[in-house]
């Protein structure tokens, strides 16, 4: 006995439809959205342009085919490549993300927002030298900062209640849908186009989380989002052609992404798109570690400092508890040997071991000759991580989001050390006041890591004042970045 399935075309998923009429009508009203869109923008880039210190990172940055030509191509920050808006997006996608520096979201999913300004930025300053080149106005950077705003309110709701990660799918899908949405909103795409290119970014193939995950945690975890986000803008583009979507992408019975990906469930949402994401977004300002170990760093700082006032060294250390999240454990709890950088920064008892041994945790920090000191192995084998349901609890409170953790140390002839409990780190909101300083003072270094003196203080003067930066053209905002 046969059962037919209905070739009915049907509506687009809510899910799409939700999305695009989000971009194409939604008015952002909220200062605080703006203002922390435009530090965002900085310290993105910044971040950005510190990886360019890297050779793993610059290896693989350039056009695909070298010598590549392309008129009124996209810029990247700190180089001198001219790329079309794909592979421009990759290129300033790989660079925000090298580094593990930029933004971070944590709910059901996590992920870092900020990675989808790899397409924005690409797509908006290669349609400026193209409007320009024909005589039309240009794109400015208001329309940069709305677009971040979309993209991350997108990425974020997402993830609030989906988690990606239980299922074995990397977040950087979040990243491919919503560039996807806000690209395809800069290249003005109607409605349809719209859902359709949505719908595309769905139906595509995701990545696994292969790469993050012992024993094969790998270098592509920091190009996974370059790529989603550059995966985007070609999805925008072919959409842009008139090419067909695939409405119920998400609910197609046995064919669609919740079925085949996603064990049968369908998303669900605790709030609509607005701004919060951005509003309530956490940065990385002091450490270049993975988010969930940010205030076991800032706690091993400050047992750093105990440690030398009393004359004792993390030598004198018996034993450590790491009283901690869910979260972290589940990610970044690690033992055993340590392959390659990308396996050290997903590694809580690597990013503590290093500032209680140095006083320090720097991006160089995970390159072969620091982890070669045994000091550091020897006193990860010490660490002990123990789950605290409140930390989990709180984690998740939407009213706190709190990433906490509490060491506490165990010194050879007996002592033990007052616990440090640290339960938002400096780039939270509960931390702005207190934060944003230093987001700016890591800008001015990054700053310096590639312009000279004079290019230096012509990027910061376009930059860092917001009124001014809204009413600047995107290409000749990126051109004061470019070597």
């Amino acid at each position: 006995m046969s059962s037919h399935v209905s070739n009915e075309r049907p509506q687009p998923d809510k899910v799409l439809a939700d999305i695009a009429d989000y971009v194409l009508n939604y008015k952002i009203k909220n200062d605080l959205a703006w203002k922390t869109a435009h530090h965002c923008l900085l310290d993105t880039l910044g971040c950005g342009l510190e990886a360019l210190t890297y050779p793993a990172c610059t290896k693989l940055l350039g056009p695909i085919v070298k010598g590549t030509i392309v008129p009124n191509g996209a810029r990247v920050p700190g180089t001198q490549f001219c790329l079309d808006p794909i592979q421009a997006a990759f290129n300033i996608g790989a660079i925000i993300r090298w580094l593990d520096f930029n933004d971070t979201w944590l709910a059901a999913e996590w992920g870092h927002p900020s990675d989808n300004l790899g397409g924005i930025l690409a797509t908006a300053d290669w349609l400026s030298r193209t409007a320009v080149a024909a005589g039309k106005p240009p794109l400015m950077m208001k329309d940069v900062l709305e677009g971040m705003i979309m993209a991350h309110e997108i990425q974020g709701v997402l993830a609030l209640e989906n988690s990606f990660n239980k299922v074995g799918l990397d977040h950087v899908i979040l990243v491919k849908v919503a560039s996807t949405a806000v690209v395809g909103k800069l290249l003005g795409l109607s409605r349809e186009e719209l859902i359709n290119a949505i719908s595309l970014a769905f139906v595509d193939g995701q990545s696994l989380r292969t790469y993050r995950h012992a024993p094969n945690t790998g270098s592509r975890k920091s190009w996974a989002a370059g790529d989603a986000t550059s995966r985007a803008v070609r999805l925008a583009l072919i959409a842009q052609t008139g090419e067909m979507g695939y409405p119920s992408v998400l609910t197609a019975k046995t064919w669609g992404f919740y079925d085949v990906s996603f064990k049968g469930n369908a998303f669900k949402f605790q709030r609509e798109y607005g701004s919060y994401v951005m509003e309530n977004v956490l940065f990385k300002i002091s450490f270049p570690a993975e988010f969930h170990s940010q205030t076991a760093v800032e706690a091993a700082m400050t047992l750093h400092g105990r440690l030398s006032a009393a004359g004792k060294t993390a030598e004198d250390i018996r034993k450590i508890t790491i009283r901690t999240h869910e979260a972290a454990i589940r990610i970044i709890d690690k033992k055993g040997p340590l392959n390659n950088p990308a396996d050290r920064d997903h590694c809580i008892q690597y990013m503590i071991a290093v500032p209680l041994i140095f006083g320090r945790l720097t991006a160089a920090d995970y390159e072969d000759k620091v982890a070669a000191d045994p000091r550091i192995d020897i006193l990860r084998e010490k660490m002990t991580c123990v789950e605290d349901p409140q930390f989990t609890k709180d984690y998740h409170d939407p009213e706190k989001r709190s990433i906490a953790n509490a060491l506490t140390v165990e010194l050879a002839d007996g002592t033990v050390l007052p616990e440090v409990v640290v339960e938002y780190p400096i780039g939270h909101k509960r931390r702005r006041e207190e934060g944003i300083p230093e987001l700016i003072r890591k800008y001015k270094i990054n700053l310096a890591r590639i312009f000279p003196e004079k290019q230096q203080r012509v990027v910061a003067e376009g930059s860092l004042d917001y009124e001014r930066l809204v009413k600047t053209p995107v290409h000749e905002f990126v051109d004061r970045m470019v070597i």
